[in-house]
């Protein structure tokens, strides 16, 4: 099963905007997540994973929280596109890799949920002095086929 486009237009703004979906659900909890978390990964962490499986590891490495507003995401056409550029720690040591893929999750570190996850291009090939950025022109996008 698929989404159609408004819908999935729907679930990401739920999702990373904190907007309701009129009579279905609601951000109205007692205390609902203000930011999202992105991590990188140097492979695919599966359906079956968490936002820890597969993810870089190195120094300075950390996830970033992005606000659940319109001013942390834009969506159109069942794609979400960062507001702004996302910039992670600069690598001082470690083994680095390359992140071909990135996750939506609900928490700073751990294993924990994953609630979006995709393919990042470009790859960002991470070695020391490298400061890895998500750009304003990466996307998620939910299948709608």
């Amino acid at each position: 099963m698929s989404f159609n486009t408004t819908f999935a237009n729907d679930l990401l703004k739920l999702i990373l905007q904190a907007t309701a979906i009129a009579n279905l659900a609601d951000n109205a909890a007692t205390s609902p997540l203000t930011s999202v978390y992105l991590a990188l990964h140097t492979a695919d962490p599966g359906a079956a994973g968490t936002q820890s499986t597969n993810e870089i590891s190195y120094t300075g490495y950390a996830r970033v929280a992005v606000a659940r507003t319109s001013g942390g995401w834009s969506i159109s056409n069942n794609v979400a596109n960062p507001v702004a550029n996302i910039d992670f720690g600069e690598m001082t040591a470690g083994t680095g890799g390359t992140v071909t893929h990135v996750s939506v999750g609900v928490a700073s570190s751990g294993a924990t949920k994953i609630l979006l996850r995709g393919t990042l291009t470009p790859n960002i090939v991470v070695a020391n002095g490298v400061t890895p950025r998500v750009k304003t022109t990466s996307s998620l996008t939910l299948v709608t086929t």
